[in-house]
């Protein structure tokens, strides 16, 4: 994996463990499995934050989940 994507992954799951406040192994675990369906979980953020009208005009291909 890449320096990013590792860094990615560890900033996402210290946000899940105190978010949350579970142990350090799931929040890794959650972390690695939002970044592995990425695309997955753009498309349902996106579904449940846009209006159903509105959605036709979002670029899927302008989206990341990180920046």
């Amino acid at each position: 994996m890449e320096r990013t994507t590792l860094s990615q992954l560890m900033y996402l799951s210290w946000e899940i463990q105190r978010s949350r406040k579970c142990s350090r192994s799931r929040a890794l675990l959650s972390a690695w499995i939002i970044k592995a369906n990425e695309e997955i979980m753009i498309y349902h953020l996106v579904k449940k934050r846009v209006q159903s009208k509105d959605l036709h005009r979002v670029k899927p291909q302008g989206l990341t989940l990180f920046q």
